[in-house]
C-alpha cells in the first residue's frame, strides 16, 4: 500500500501502521468515517471513505486542513513560502526559526505552523499554558533544502487532492463534542493520547477522559475502532482489560526509536480495540489469558522484514510463521 503522508509532522504519527489499520476496516460497511482525534490526519487520508467528520482539539491542525480545503493554501504557495523562509533560516544560522515561532504565536498563520512542524526539534508538537508553540529549533539551518521543499510541496498537493474529492468536515472541538454528533451508521476511529501523557495543553489525557470516551462510543451505537498500546517489555496497558474489557483485540508488533543508537530502539505491541470483530482479532478474555500464560500476544503474523534483533524475545520463535490463535 502506498501511503499518503501528510505535510504536518508529529511524534506518534501512525504512518507505519496505516496499512494494518486500513486492512482491518476495508470490509466494514459504514456511512461516515469519524475521527475525534485527527492529529496529522494520516489515517483519515489513507482509509477509503467518501464522507468524514474530522475533529481535533488542536486549532492549528484544523486550521491548516481547512486552509487546504478552501485553497487558501496551495502547493504553489507552500513551495514559494518555504523557499523564501528557508533561505532566511539558513542566512541566520537557525536564529530565524524563533522569529517565525514568535510570529506564529501572535498571528496563528497556517503556513508558519507548517514551517515550525518541519523544522522544530524531533518533530514535536508542544504548547505552553497560553497556547504558544514552544518547541526549540532542530539545529539544522539548511533544513529547507530544495529536495525537502519539493517533498513537502508534493505532500501538500496529494492531501489537497484527497480533500477535494471527499465530503470532509473539519472541526476544532473537544472529543466530547464529537461524541454528541455520532450516528449509529458511523465508523469511529479514535487515537487518543496515552493516559498521563502531558505533552501539550491540547492533548493531555486522564483516566476520566478514557472512561468518558468509552461511554460516548458505546452509547452512540456506532461501530468503533480505537488505537492504543497493549504492552512493551516493561509493562502491560491494564486499561485494555478494564475500560475496554468488552472489545475485540487485534495486535501488531511495532518499533519506536528514541535517538540513533540501536539500544534506544524499542518494541511495542500496538492494539486495535473494537466493538466488532476485525481481521485476526480475538476476544479480550483470550488476550488476557495469553498474557497470564506468557503466550504470544500477536494476532497478526510477524513481519519478516523486521530486523531479528528488534523482535521481542518471546516472539522470536514465531518469526517463521503466523502466531497461534
Amino acid at each position: 500500500m502506498k501511503v499518503l503522508v501528510p505535510p504536518i509532522k508529529s511524534q506518534g504519527i501512525k504512518t507505519k501502521l496505516v496499512d494494518w489499520i486500513s486492512t482491518n476496516v476495508e470490509t466494514i460497511e459504514f456511512d461516515r468515517w469519524v475521527e475525534p482525534f485527527l492529529g496529522t490526519g494520516v489515517v483519515a487520508f489513507n482509509v477509503k471513505h467518501k464522507k468524514a467528520l474530522l475533529c481535533d482539539s488542536n486549532p492549528h491542525l484544523i486550521a491548516f486542513y481547512k486552509a487546504l480545503q478552501s485553497k487558501e493554501i496551495t502547493s504553489y504557495l507552500v513551495r514559494e513560502f518555504l523557499t523564501v523562509e528557508g533561505e532566511k533560516l539558513l542566512k541566520s544560522n537557525g536564529d530565524y526559526y524563533y522569529e517565525v515561532r514568535n510570529r506564529f504565536n501572535s498571528e496563528r498563520n497556517p503556513l508558519d505552523f507548517l514551517f515550525l512542524s518541519r523544522s522544530c526539534f524531533n518533530g514535536m508538537m508542544r504548547f505552553n499554558r497560553k497556547g504558544g508553540f514552544n518547541v526549540p529549533f532542530c539545529r539544522k539551518p539548511q533544513r529547507f533544502a530544495k529536495a525537502l521543499v519539493t517533498k513537502i510541496t508534493n505532500q501538500v498537493e496529494n492531501i489537497a487532492q484527497k480533500i477535494s474529492i471527499g465530503d470532509y468536515t473539519f472541526k476544532n472541538q473537544d472529543f466530547m463534542e464529537t461524541m454528541k454528533e455520532l450516528k449509529s451508521k458511523d465508523l469511529v476511529y479514535s487515537d487518543p493520547p496515552y493516559i498521563g501523557r502531558h505533552v501539550d495543553y491540547f492533548d493531555s489525557w486522564s483516566e476520566e477522559d478514557e472512561l468518558n470516551l468509552n461511554c460516548g462510543l458505546i452509547n452512540s451505537k456506532a461501530k468503533f475502532i480505537l488505537s492504543t498500546w497493549l504492552s512493551n517489555k516493561y509493562r502491560t496497558n491494564e486499561y485494555v482489560f478494564s475500560v475496554w474489557k468488552e472489545c475485540f483485540i487485534s495486535t501488531k508488533e511495532h518499533f519506536y526509536h528514541l535517538g540513533a543508537n540501536e539500544k534506544n530502539r524499542n518494541a511495542i505491541y500496538e492494539a486495535l480495540l473494537s466493538n466488532i470483530e476485525l481481521k485476526d482479532s480475538i476476544s479480550n478474555s483470550e488476550m488476557k489469558q495469553r498474557i497470564e500464560l506468557n503466550k504470544s500476544r500477536l494476532t497478526t503474523p510477524v513481519k519478516f522484514a523486521e530486523p531479528a534483533q528488534l523482535i521481542l524475545p518471546f516472539e522470536q520463535q514465531q518469526a517463521s510463521g503466523p502466531s497461534p490463535k
